[in-house]
This record gives C-alpha cells, structure tokens and sequence, in this order.
C-alpha cells in the first residue's frame, strides 16, 4: 500500500520564494524597456497587417496569450506554432505583417527554420529571449531582452521566472500599444460585448426601458385610487403623472404610497396631482444603462422615468430592469 504523501511547511517557504523569484524577474525588465522597447513598438504600430505571434513549448503558450491580449486591445494578432508554420501555415504570413518570436534560449530550432523564409517575404522580425547574442536576437529587426538572473524552479530547469518575465513585457508591450492608438473603454467594449464591461459600456436605456402600454401613467386629473390602481396593474412600483400633452409632471412611487396612509387621506376624491412628488429624476432613452444606475444609486432611488427632449413620456424601467440586464 503506497504511502500518502503529505506537504509539509517547507512548501509555503518554496511557494513564496518563488513568488519572489518571479517579481524580482518582472521588476528587472524596467531596464529593458529603453530604446529597443521603442523601436519594437514603432514596428508593430507601422505595421499594415497583422501581428503573427510564435514559440515552442512554454513560451508557445506564453505567445498564444500575448496574441490574445493584443487582439483584445486594439492590435489585430494571431498565434501561428513554428513546427506547424513549416508544414503549411506559413501562407498566413504576408509581406505587411509582424513576426514576434518567443525563445529564452534564442536557439529555437523550429523558429530559426522559418525565420528566414519570413524575412525574405519581407516580414519585419521582433524576438523576445533571454540571449541578446543568440542567433534569434541577432537577425530580428527588433530584439527585447527578457533575461531572468534564475529559474523560481528549484532544479533550474522549468522555466518559471523566464516565462513570466516573458508574459508581463508580452502585457507592457500590449499596455504602450493600447495607449499609442488610442484604444478606450467602449473600443474594448466592442470587442468584449459578452463580458460585464461591454454590457455596462454598449447597453443603453432604450434597450432595457418598458414602452407603450406598459409605461405606467396617468393624467394630472386622475385621483390617487386610479394612480394606485396603475401601479398595481403595470408592476413597475411607481406611476408617471402627465399633462395632456404627455410631458411629465411628476411621479408617485409604492413610497410615496405608504407615507401617504400615514395621512388617512381619502383615495378616492384626492387628486394625484396633490400627493404626486414633482421634478422627479429622469433620463433620457439614448444615455447608457449604467448612467441609470449611477443615478438610482446617488438619490437612493428605485424607478426611473425615461423622458425625449421635450420631457415627454417615452418609457420607464426599475432597479430590476438593470439587474435583468446585468449592467450593475
């Protein structure tokens, strides 16, 4: 029967000193982050095309997520693996592109193949390894060195702070990108539309908001028992109250409801009009849904009427209609 085996504290030491091994790495890049840094950066902004981002092992998934981040951050970037390039998949890569190659060593076998082929296309080259005298860094356009003074692996041999090193000047290259084209929040909503961000960013009030026959409404002349009778019927906890030409002239809420039984006032001869809470807050059907949340949340407030430019009556929606629309 095999023995279980058990971690002892000597794990949480290994564990954070490879916590620290690896910030160490990432904090040392700042030095790399100079003139060469530029020069990549300028490439890759001057580029017509698309950005072709590669590696073998370890440093192939690391470049699968550097293409990511670019791509979801305004610069167009796939991943191509080099054992596949070399059978085929070098008719992905044109003239216009960028070829961004990952090797710590430098010596990548399966890049160094097909580096020469993407040269002669006229692709421009930027490397990232840890050796800038390796046969990578010396034929690339543009090389950054992502050199880690050691391996957070304990036998030195799985790379560890080098694949990190590699991934965060991957993040700060993406980051400087990002910002030299401008790239904003409801760009990275377009391209994000399931994420919580581009539902917050790309969701506007008239998407969500009740129209027609069920905005809750009622005239100026109604009595409170209509108005009380419209809140129940329309389930929006609250009733609009408008003139004759449908502008809004106030609101009455299940609040105001309750505060007015404390009145014992007689529902069905008073007027809403009386009793109505006038210059309610509104908003207007083209303003994002958030914007109708942040409004709710600063007046402490649950409904809202959704007014044109004429203060006219055009829809109206609820802290449920926000939630159902997963905007807050």
């Amino acid at each position: 029967m095999n023995k279980a085996i058990v971690a002892t504290p000597r794990a949480l030491d290994l564990a954070r000193e490879v916590l620290k091994i690896e910030a160490a790495a990432v904090l040392a890049l700042t030095h790399s982050v100079d003139a060469s840094f530029m020069h990549a950066l300028n490439i890759i902004l001057s580029c017509k095309g698309r950005v072709i981002v590669s590696g073998m092992g370890k440093s192939g998934h690391i470049a699968r997520k550097i293409a990511a981040t670019f791509s979801s951050t305004g610069t167009p970037a796939y991943f191509v693996h080099p054992a596949e390039a070399s059978h085929g998949d070098l008719g992905m890569i044109a003239a216009q592109d960028v070829f961004v190659a990952l090797s710590y060593s430098g010596e990548s076998q399966e890049l160094l193949t097909i580096v020469p082929i993407i040269k002669r296309q006229g692709a421009r080259l930027i490397s990232l390894t840890g050796n800038a005298r390796s046969s990578l860094a010396e034929v690339a356009d543009a090389h950054l060195n992502i050199a880690v003074e050691r391996e957070a692996c304990p036998l030195g041999l799985a790379p560890t702070a080098s694949t990190t090193a590699a991934l965060a000047l991957g993040d700060a290259l993406a980051v400087a990108l990002l910002d030299a084209n401008g790239f904003g929040e409801d760009d990275f909503a377009r391209s994000h539309p399931g994420g919580s961000l581009g539902r917050r960013l790309l969701t506007h009030v008239r998407d969500i908001m009740h129209t027609g026959s069920e905005i809750p409404a009622v005239n100026k002349n109604a009595t409170l028992a209509e108005a009380v009778l419209e809140i129940s019927r329309k389930g929006l906890g609250m009733t609009a109250i408008v003139d004759d030409a449908e502008r809004v002239m106030g609101i009455y809420t299940d609040g105001d409801l309750r505060r007015t039984f404390e009145k014992r006032i007689d529902f069905t001869v008073t007027a809403i009009s009386a009793v109505m809470s006038r210059s309610p807050r509104s908003i207007m059907p083209s303003a994002l849904a958030a914007e109708a949340v942040q409004i709710m949340e600063q007046h402490n407030i649950s409904q809202m009427l959704v007014v044109d430019a004429d203060n006219k009556l055009v829809g109206a929606l609820n802290m449920h209609d926000l939630l159902r629309a997963k905007v807050m």
